[in-house]
This record gives C-alpha cells, sequence and structure tokens, in this order.
C-alpha cells in the first residue's frame, strides 16, 4: 500500500470503503473466478520454483519467520491443486480470504504504509511472490499485480531479480491471472521443512517457453536517500526450434532502499558498467 499521512480514523474508512468496492465489482463483475481444485496433477509443467522460509531480514524477529511458516501452510490449503480453466481468472484473495487469528493465522511482517510492520496474517507476500513468477512462465495474462513500493531488506540468498514480487493486502491489493486460452492451467503448492514450493501444469503442452531476464540493475544516490532500480524482460522461446520469438519489458522499478548501503559495495556489485551482471530464470 502506498503511504498515507491522513489521520487513523479516516484512513481505515478508505480501506474499509475500497474493500467494501472491490466486492462489490467481484459480485456483480463479468469475471469467473477459478474456484475448482484436484488433487491430481495435470500431465505438463510450465514453471516450478521454490523460496526458502527463513532469510535474514534485518533485525526483525526470528519468531516472525516461524509465524510466516504457518501462515503459508493455512493460506496455500486454499488454492493447491487449483484448476484455472479457459476465460477463468485466477484471484489470490478470492482463495484466501481475510486472514484472521480464527482462522489460525499468526503475527507475521507486513509492508505498509511505506514502512515494515507486523500484522495477523503477515508474510503471504512471499506467496504472491512466488505465484506471480511462475505465472510470467505461462500465456496467462496478468490481469492485476502490484508492485512493493520499497526495499526494505538487503538481499539474502534471493535468487529473483530485485522487483519481480508482488503486493498483496486484502482484498483489493490483488494478484490476478486470466486465462485467455483454450488449455487449464493447475497451481500446485506445498511448504517442507525448508522451503516453499510451487508448480503450474497444464493438461496439453504449450509450444513456447519463458524466460525471465534482468537488466540494467543500479545501485544510486539521490538528495541522500539509496535507490534501485532494474527492468526485467521476458523473452518467449519456441521450443521446437528453440529460436526467439518475441522479447518484452514487462516491469520497470525504481525503489527507495531502507537499508544502508556502502559506496563499496554498490561500485563493486551494481555499477552501471557492469550491467554485464544480469539474472536469468
Amino acid at each position: 500500500m502506498q503511504r498515507s499521512r491522513i489521520h487513523p480514523f479516516f484512513y481505515h474508512a478508505r480501506v474499509a470503503q475500497k474493500r467494501l468496492t472491490r466486492r462489490l465489482a467481484d459480485t456483480f463483475g463479468r469475471q469467473r473466478f477459478a474456484r475448482i481444485r484436484s488433487a491430481r496433477d495435470l500431465p505438463y509443467t510450465c514453471k516450478r520454483h521454490q523460496s526458502l522460509l527463513r532469510r535474514k531480514l534485518g533485525s526483525t524477529e526470528p519468531q516472525l519467520q516461524e509465524n510466516k511458516i504457518v501462515n503459508l501452510r493455512i493460506a496455500i490449503a486454499t488454492m493447491d491443486g487449483l484448476l484455472i480453466r479457459p476465460g477463468e481468472t485466477f484471484s489470490f484473495w478470492k482463495q484466501v480470504g481475510k486472514t484472521t487469528a480464527g482462522k489460525g493465522y499468526l503475527e507475521g511482517l507486513l509492508l505498509s504504509q511505506g514502512e515494515v510492520k507486523t500484522g495477523v496474517g503477515g508474510g503471504l507476500c512471499q506467496l504472491a511472490n512466488l505465484l506471480f513468477w511462475m505465472g510470467l512462465h505461462t500465456p496467462m495474462q496478468v490481469a492485476e499485480r502490484h508492485h512493493h513500493q520499497f526495499d526494505p531488506f538487503p538481499d539474502d540468498h534471493r535468487v529473483l531479480p530485485f522487483g519481480s514480487g508482488a503486493s498483496v493486502f486484502y482484498n483489493y491489493v490483488d494478484l490476478r491471472f486470466f486465462n485467455p486460452t483454450d488449455r487449464t492451467f493447475q497451481i500446485r503448492m506445498r511448504v517442507t521443512d525448508k522451503h516453499l514450493k510451487g508448480a503450474i501444469f497444464c493438461n496439453e503442452d504449450w509450444p513456447c517457453a519463458y524466460h525471465l531476464e534482468e537488466r540494467n540493475h543500479v545501485f544510486l544516490k539521490q538528495e541522500g536517500k539509496n535507490y534501485r532500480k532494474n527492468e526485467i524482460w521476458r523473452i518467449v522461446i519456441d521450443k521446437r526450434t528453440g529460436n526467439k520469438v518475441s522479447e518484452e519489458l514487462i516491469i520497470r522499478n525504481f525503489s527507495e532502499v531502507k537499508y544502508e548501503i556502502d559506496d563499496i559495495h554498490m561500485e563493486r556489485l551494481w555499477n552501471p558498467v557492469a550491467s554485464k551482471n544480469k539474472r536469468h530464470s
């Protein structure tokens, strides 16, 4: 969510208004949301990925990461096996619903109003990040995605490009995919001791593969503040020939960095001249 400087009463009233507006739009709109789940994997794999459950996140309490794992287990139980059939839309919040203590959700980290906070159900951005990354490796269209407004923690075992995640906040800051194809896609998710693991399957083989590439990644200073910027490009490959079909710029990031970065670190790792430093999917 973007930073709000208004009185808390008016802020919460605005949130309630936005949530009601979203509920009405979903109720009376023409979208068909994915609802059916299957325990049996579809036969073709579009993308698999995993992310570490525990990473060093500044000086935050380790218990918050343990709480996050509990929250992830509850959330993925709502969407594991979900089928996204032709013409259907996947909605993160339509599946997860509101995160409440009554459902078993615990206090976890939240990125809200330009700050790192704690709240019930915190940590689900890790799930949204993984879903977004996998969805970009399919022909499904990103119907809604919100980026994080700032970079809160230094990289620690980061394997995906900066800015390739998705912010979620019940219910109007959502992550949604629309399936415009004649294929059915399926989301599978699970939590192991160390990783959040995910996959997207399809009922038929898709002729193209998708690769994500980070370009022009730099840290920079402006008016005494640190910023980070990059571009993320998607390359479409014909699986039969191996030839590139197309490439497109899909994300351009520019975010304030909330942690300290020394000048040597910035120059050695992220010098614009060394833009050969690219990350690939």
